[in-house]
């Protein structure tokens, strides 16, 4: 099976969490047909080998863009301009996805980035309150809710195709606390880098995103 064969396999047999609270709606795009099929042409276009990558883990989709593509970091626009995948999703920006194709253009092409790194998300599902987006960390009881969830998710995928000796984690903050404590309970990679989060970049450190483009490039480039 090729890479993008196992990553399709593996988001099509994703269930919720199985203790979220009631009023916590879950971002599952993958049942829509449309967006199975925008799947399907993505990671062929993209993952159609038997290379292992370099995984980069965010926190969990948004509703403006893996919440609607099922594609990390890439929303409906940046899909259709950037990655040539035409589509008749709601073409609304994600500020995480504009600042990740900044990233992958100061770094080359679409297609050299993807065929090195293959982004997910400690939680792949995303997670809405009150119409507003909802970090896994940030829901009550959350360890108890998804360490277990998590932990498998993270196994599932390191099957794809993972590359062991090095994983980035986007999110300096509570994100990387809790996949670094779980990478050394579980010893998934030899090392974990942690990066800025695109969201947080865009909406508190706009001046300096050109900084923040350049230190993470650097530290892609270094492996």
């Amino acid at each position: 099976m090729t890479f993008a064969a196992k990553h399709l396999q593996f988001i099509k047999k994703l269930k919720n969490p199985p203790l979220l609270p009631q009023d916590v709606e879950v971002l599952n795009p993958w049942g829509q047909a449309e967006v199975w099929e925008l799947n399907t042409s993505f990671y062929e276009k993209y993952y159609h080998d038997n290379r292992d990558r370099i995984i980069i883990l965010g926190i969990n989709p948004g509703r403006y863009g893996a919440g609607v593509t099922g594609i990390p970091f890439t929303d409906p626009v940046h899909l259709e301009k950037k990655c040539g995948i035409v589509n008749f999703l709601d073409k609304r920006t994600e500020l995480s996805s504009t600042f990740i194709y900044q990233l992958i253009e100061s770094m080359g092409t679409v297609s050299d980035f993807y065929h090195k790194y293959y982004f997910s998300a400690v939680s792949p599902l995303g997670y809405v309150r009150n119409g507003k987006n909802l970090n896994y960390y940030d829901i009550p009881a959350w360890r108890d809710v998804f360490l277990n969830y998590i932990t498998q998710c993270i196994e599932d995928q390191l099957e794809i195709g993972i590359l062991r000796d090095i994983a980035f984690c986007l999110g300096q903050g509570k994100n990387f606390a809790f996949l670094n404590q779980l990478n050394e309970e579980k010893g998934y990679f030899k090392k974990l880098v942690p990066l800025p989060h695109p969201r947080w970049v865009m909406q508190y450190r706009l001046k300096k995103k050109d900084l923040y483009l350049h230190e993470i490039t650097q530290k892609l480039n270094s492996v």
